[in-house]
Formats: C-alpha cells, sequence, structure tokens
C-alpha cells in the first residue's frame, strides 16, 4: 500500500524496495506480489496505477525466475489485458496507464523471448486493433537481460559491464537508469550479433555437410554411367552451389580464430567440401 500510496505523486523509493525483499525473501513472494500489484494496476486512480506498474518493473528487474515465471502465465497477463480491453477496464482506464501497460507488455516479448505466453497475447492484442502499433520505450525504462540467458552469454561474460550494469541498475537516479538502458542495448545487440554468427555458421556448416552427402551419391552413379539426365542438372547446380560455399567457409574461419571449436568445425567442413569439389572435377574430366 505505501509503495503504490496515490496521495504521494513522487515514487517511494524505499518502500518499492522493501517490497521487492519480501518478495524474494518467502516461498510465496513470486506467486502472491503479482496478484497484489494487478489489483493495484487495475485501480481507477491513475497514480495508484502508475506507481504499481513501478514497482512491477522494478520487481521484474530484482526479484529473479521466480517471479519472471510468474508473470508470464495467462493468469496475471490477463488482468494486464483488463486494463486495456474495452470489455472490461479499457473505457475508463486513463491514457498514460494503457500507454505505460502496452510499454510493459511489448518490452517483456523483447526481454524473455522464450515465454510464448506474452508473445501470444501481445500479437492477439495487436490483432484485435487494442495496440495499435509497437511502442517506443523510454530510455529510462529499464528491465533486465533476458533469463535463462544462453550459455557464455555477454552478460556473464563480459565481468567489466556485468558489474557496471548492475550497479547502474541499483541507482535510483534517472541518468544512471539511462546509462543502464543504453549498456543493455549496446550489450543486446553485442549478444545478437553474436548469436547471428553462430547461426549462420551452423546454417552454412549443416548445408556444405547435405550438399557434399548428395553429390556423393551422384557421383557414384556417375562413375557407373547411371546418372539421368536431371540428375546430372543436379550435379552440376551443387557443384556451382559448393563453389559459392567455399569463400563464405573462408569468412567464417576468419571470424572465428578466437574460438578453438568452433574453427575447427569450420575447417572440417572446409575440407570435406574442397574433398567433394576435387572429386567431382575428376571424374567429370575423366
Amino acid at each position: 500500500d505505501k509503495a503504490t500510496d496515490p496521495s504521494t505523486p513522487e515514487e517511494n523509493w524505499e518502500c518499492i524496495q522493501r517490497f521487492c525483499d519480501q518478495v524474494n525473501a518467502g516461498t510465496e513472494g513470486p506467486s502472491l506480489a503479482p496478484r497484489l500489484l494487478a489489483h493495484k494496476i487495475q485501480s481507477p486512480q491513475e497514480t495508484e496505477a502508475l506507481h504499481a506498474l513501478t514497482v512491477l518493473e522494478t520487481c521484474v528487474n530484482n526479484c529473479g525466475e521466480g517471479f519472471h515465471h510468474e508473470i508470464a502465465k495467462f493468469r496475471f497477463l490477463n488482468e494486464l489485458i483488463k486494463v486495456l480491453s474495452p470489455k472490461y477496464y479499457g473505457t475508463w482506464s486513463s491514457e498514460k496507464v494503457k500507454s505505460r501497460v502496452t510499454e510493459v507488455i511489448f518490452s517483456w516479448t523483447v526481454w524473455f523471448p522464450q515465454e510464448v505466453k506474452i508473445r501470444d497475447v501481445y500479437q492477439m492484442l495487436k490483432k484485435q486493433g487494442i495496440v495499435k502499433e509497437d511502442p517506443k520505450v523510454p530510455e529510462d525504462k529499464i528491465l533486465p537481460p533476458p533469463s535463462p540467458r544462453p550459455q557464455n552469454s555477454i552478460f556473464d561474460t563480459d565481468e567489466e559491464k556485468s558489474k557496471l550494469l548492475a550497479r547502474l541498475l541499483k541507482s535510483h537516479h534517472p541518468e544512471d537508469l539511462q546509462a543502464a538502458n543504453r549498456l543493455i542495448k549496446s550489450m543486446i545487440k553485442e549478444e545478437q550479433e553474436k548469436s547471428a554468427k553462430v547461426s549462420r555458421r551452423a546454417t552454412t556448416i549443416s548445408e556444405v555437410s547435405e550438399n557434399v552427402k548428395r553429390m556423393d551419391e551422384l557421383l557414384e552413379n556417375y562413375k557407373r554411367q547411371e546418372l539421368s539426365g536431371s540428375d546430372q542438372e543436379t550435379l552440376q547446380t551443387l557443384f556451382q552451389r559448393c563453389e559459392k560455399l567455399r569463400p563464405l567457409l573462408f569468412r567464417l574461419a576468419s571470424e572465428t580464430v578466437d574460438d578453438d571449436e568452433a574453427l575447427a568445425e569450420v575447417l572440417q567442413a572446409s575440407e570435406q567440401l574442397s574433398q567433394a569439389l576435387g572429386q567431382c572435377r575428376q571424374a567429370v574430366a575423366a
């Protein structure tokens, strides 16, 4: 009640922090807190609802996976939908409150991509026209990095940045929150680029493996003179595609010089590809 008191225009950060501490202190905290917050977020008093949303976002920052798991359930998400939907409280909820709720749900689709229910709820709101376009989340709206994160995530491996981020997130100064948000965005971008490289490498190596296997099968039939006209065209297409994959593998190798295991995979795929292309040239020349 103190953390969401509508008679205080500014956030009571001491009470908000104590509320988070209570959530973390007991086993029932993560399941009980969202129910209490949902009731406050649905308040007809705008200030109380906005304070409750601030408490919610702070809990997301500070209360860990148990709390994240609870807010990703339909039971809680439906309470947020009621604030937006004209069938429930959407007709009298203030635009400011509805805007904040939309920002919160949208932000969670970004921070918790593994939580399918959050994404489904947001897409449903867009399909029903309740959300017209993706909101632009303000600089000082902080949410934590996704959890659980992939192994070797930059949030874990870059100790210096992680310590700086933790310090900024604990601050209640707006300029520190803005700095934290900018740092998170840069770290997320770096994480996404790293993930994209891993995905590109896996896709390319898989394609090389499949093409080499198919080319070997066709070459066996070619040597036995059992290759049809259409299969000869397929072999030629495969050869051309494999030629194009070679420079791609060289580029992937240069990107993975600091990862011995990944580099070994790329070099092995490159060797298989070179052998297949060489055998194809010899067979055709003979």
